[in-house]
């Protein structure tokens, strides 16, 4: 699918990707989830599908989190407070950290749980405030919500088939 270029094809995009994925997360045995078998998002380390998954989740509830503080008129720390933009993979570490205690299940119930806010938070928008004006930087909203959603999910989802392939898991 090509790089969205407005609300409907942003719309389009995420839910397509997120479908998906949750097509490749439905068919994983639950006791493989822990295992630090992926390469990781950082350099050199390796993450589970439960880190996988709450990388997805926490880059989610940031979108939120920048959206809220944005329609308040509150600064945002780009990309979150305590993060530099060459420091994601750290940041990645965050997110592992944040969802630890989560289960498999549960961390696909806050996955979808945030893609639905997203999603409602994009409905609520019209085309210009996605993609006509700059939200971020030079980057308009609808982009900053691309690429924190519809193309890490279509990244894990590719990781999750290459894992699958190793492991000979259909």
């Amino acid at each position: 699918m090509a790089i969205p270029k407005d609300k409907e094809e942003l719309v389009e995009a995420i839910v397509d990707n997120y479908k998906k994925l949750t097509i490749e997360l439905s068919t994983i045995p639950t006791d493989l989830t822990t295992n630090k078998e992926l390469e990781g998002h950082s350099k050199n380390t390796l993450m589970s599908i439960n880190n996988l998954v709450a990388y997805l989740v926490g880059w989610g509830q940031l979108v939120l989190k920048w959206n809220n503080k944005k329609s308040k008129g509150l600064d945002v720390d780009f990309p979150e407070t305590g993060y530099k933009w060459n420091e994601l993979g750290l940041l990645a570490q965050k997110f592992y950290k944040d969802y630890e205690k989560d289960d498999f299940k549960t961390l696909n119930k806050k996955l979808n749980k945030t893609t639905t806010e997203i999603l409602k938070i994009i409905e609520s928008k019209t085309n210009k405030e996605l993609y006509e004006m700059a939200w971020y930087d030079k980057w308009t909203f609808g982009k900053m919500i691309q690429l924190n959603t519809s193309s890490p999910f279509k990244n894990a989802k590719d990781r999750i088939r290459k894992w699958k392939k190793i492991k000979q898991l259909k």
